[in-house]
């Protein structure tokens, strides 16, 4: 049996194509009525931006700031020469700043692209120099690998929870201009 008949689906639901017609290809499809009806018969897809629940902003939130805390707290204890601290300090900093340019840059292309390559060079390579060369920093530092492992899962975890917490923004706002309340119960 088919499932998607089953469940009372015409389609794949991922398989649905918009109601709107591209302008490009519209001339080709109003050539042949028959292309043309088939096309306006589709169900509309509706592509409501996201909201997200209370629970898990509270989630991004504790995620985000626990790694920003053990960051903070790896670095402040870093034992080593005071060049070798600040060189880290700037390291994580240049890293999450560019963790955040990056996930604003990939969700901006996501609808059209509106940004020249160059800029998309800049912003991964920027985002590659930073974790490279903090990567760099971390390895030839002359201090315990124990404590080598916990700044390095630390800075893994920031980076990694920065991306969430830049894309949970975006939801919120994208859902608040859209009209729909920011929090779901």
């Amino acid at each position: 049996m088919d499932t998607w008949r089953h469940l009372g689906h015409s389609a794949p639901v991922f398989n649905e194509t918009p109601r709107t017609m591209p302008t490009d290809t519209a001339p080709s499809l109003a050539a042949t009525p028959a292309a043309s009806a088939a096309f306006h018969a589709l169900p509309a897809c509706t592509a409501a931006p996201r909201a997200d629940t209370r629970a898990w902003k509270l989630q991004v939130w504790a995620s985000f700031s626990a790694a920003l805390a053990l960051c903070a707290t790896g670095l402040a204890w870093l034992p080593g020469t005071d060049l070798d601290r600040a060189f880290m300090v700037m390291g994580y900093v240049f890293c999450l700043s560019m963790a955040f340019v990056v996930a604003k840059t990939v969700r901006d292309q996501e609808a059209r692209r509106s940004d020249t390559p160059l800029w998309g060079a800049v912003v991964w390579g920027g985002f590659g120099m930073a974790m490279l060369l903090t990567g760099w920093g971390l390895w030839r530092m002359e201090i315990n690998p124990s404590y080598k492992a916990y700044l390095g899962v630390c800075w893994l975890f920031l980076i990694s929870s920065s991306f969430t917490l830049a894309k949970t923004l975006r939801d919120a706002h994208e859902a608040q201009l859209a009209g729909r309340p920011s929090d779901a119960a």
